[in-house]
Parts: C-alpha cells; structure tokens; sequence
C-alpha cells in the first residue's frame, strides 16, 4: 500500500456520496507498500480502505481480482471484498484512477510472525487454496517465471548502483533457477502471489484477514508457498533466517493441504525463484520511485540474501 495520488476532501465526499455508507468523518493516507495508493477512512457508519489503482495494475484486471473476493467471501475466508454502490457497481473512477471502497478487516499485520502464527498463516494458505476450487476465472501471472528475465534486461547495469557486482550475481542465479524450473508439474491454481506478513492480518495467534489480492493468478500453487516461505521465514533485513517459523508454516499448510513428492522436491528451486523475483521488483521500484511519493521503498538487498538459503 502507498499514496501516489491525492484525494481532496471535496472528492471523496462526492465519491462516497455514492454508496450507503454514511458521511465522510476522517481520511488518512495509507504509506506502506508499493503498488497502489491507499487511504483509511472512517463515515458515520464505519471503517473502510479506499484504493485507487496506479500503473502497475490493469484495468483489465480488475474484474478478476473483485470476482476472486467475492468468491472467497462466499466461501468463508476472511478477505475484504470491495463495497458494491447503489448501482451495484463495485470499480468507480476518483481522481482520474480506477477506485474501490473496500470492507475494513480487523487485525494486525505481525513484523516478527512466531511458529504458533506462521503454522496459521499456512494453514490459511491451504484453506485459500481449496477454497479457488471452482472459481471459473484465470490470469497469467504478469510477476511469474516468464517475467523475470525481461525486467533483469530492464534493470541492467544499473543494479550496480545498488550493490557492485550485483547484476552479474542475479545473472548466475536466475540462470540456474530458469534451468530447473518445475512448469510442468504440480498443481495450478489461482494463488495470492504476495502472501507476506503483512498482507497477513492476525489476532493473537490467529487470521483474522488476507489482503492484497492485486497479484493473484493462476499458477503453481507450491509458488504461492514458497513466497510465503522466503517471506516469513527471515526477519526484514534478511539477515536472520528463522527455521522454526518456516517449519511452522509448511506444517500449518500440510495439515490439510499436503505436497506431493514432486513440488517438496521442486520447493527450494521455487523458493529461490521467489527470492530473484521479489529482489528485483523491488530492485526497479528502488530504481525508478518517483522521489515525492509517500511510499516506503523497500530493500532489494534484503530479498537477495534469502537466497543462499534455497540455492546454495
């Protein structure tokens, strides 16, 4: 979450003029995260997030991500579908940017998740997953596999500037991982994608929200895993590595959602794909923010160093 795009006072009381939720009370800019701009904002009848969606998401998109909340909310997990208004229409324009009013969950995102709360992430991994079965709705993964050589290209030398000798390492890396991919084989299916701690809502020891769907698509559903993994398993400089939270999280998941042989074999290969993907999206934002956003921009380096851990 972040703040690219300001929403004056005026507008926002004209947009939620819309909907049967009451007048506007207070609205506050949302600075975490990368991809779209967020704002809390309190009515007389409640809390909501109000999201207008930047560049990095299509509108094309858009449908697919409301259809896949909406189909989850009817299966019972908690997930913040968007606010349908008097129309029944649920994507609005404000400021110029597509925009959704969506459901406020309660929660707390953890910064250091314990084994007790990572083995309930997983197992609200698994529930995510069976939980898409029937959803008749497919994207392609526009962060997948096939996506990171060109942004490595797109990068270029100027990785450098980051750490010397860092284009050449992602270079080595993202050969071997390209080499031993598993595509064919394991289970496909519509996945988060993006499944960190912070997109983790918890009570205690408890989910209590999965938020941020505005990367899920359809692919290997071990991936979705093994994001999950290289996210909560170390601490955000990626310097520590936690085994036991990891452990946790792979035990939570296979409590009803097992692995098969293939994609336990195949997991440390996906991991290490997950840690170049995340080093260099993350390394193109660093890159290319615009210096007067509210945004917090996040380390590549702290994704790189994950990566000894999967790929020796």
């Amino acid at each position: 979450m972040a703040v690219y795009t300001h929403v004056s006072a005026e507008a926002l009381t004209a947009f939620l003029a819309r909907y049967d939720v009451g007048g506007l009370v207070s609205v506050k800019g949302i600075a975490e995260g990368v991809e779209n701009s967020n704002y809390l904002v309190d009515t007389t009848t409640g809390r909501y997030i109000l999201t207008l969606y930047e560049k990095r998401v299509e509108l094309g998109d858009l449908p697919f991500f409301m259809a896949l909340l909406d189909h989850l909310d009817g299966k019972g997990l908690p997930v913040p579908p968007a606010i349908k208004d008097r129309n029944g229409r649920a994507i609005q324009e404000l400021e110029g940017r597509p925009a959704c009013l969506i459901r406020f969950l309660p929660g707390v995102s953890v910064s250091h998740p314990t084994p007790p709360q990572a083995r309930a992430a997983g197992r609200a991994i698994g529930a995510l997953h069976r939980a898409v079965s029937g959803f008749p709705l497919q994207r392609p993964n526009s962060m997948g596999v096939a996506s990171w050589r060109p942004l490595f290209e797109r990068c270029g030398r100027s990785l450098d500037t980051i750490r010397p000798g860092l284009h050449d390492e992602i270079g080595l890396a993202l050969d071997r991982v390209l080499a031993d991919w598993p595509d064919r084989y394991g289970q496909r299916t519509t996945i988060h994608a993006d499944l960190f701690p912070d997109n983790v809502l918890m009570r205690g020891d408890e989910v209590s929200g999965l938020i941020d769907f505005y990367f899920a698509c359809t692919d290997l559903r071990a991936y979705d895993l093994a994001v999950a993994h290289t996210a909560w398993s170390f601490d955000a400089s990626g310097m520590r590595h936690d085994a036991a939270v990891g452990d946790a999280l792979l035990a939570g998941y296979g409590e009803d959602s097992a692995l098969s042989g293939h994609e336990r074999r195949a997991f440390p290969t996906l991991c290490a794909g997950a840690c170049i993907r995340f080093t260099l999206s993350r390394a193109w934002d660093w890159l290319n923010t615009p210096p007067d956003a509210l945004v917090t921009r996040k380390d590549p380096l702290a994704y790189w160093r994950r990566l000894e851990t999967y790929l020796p």
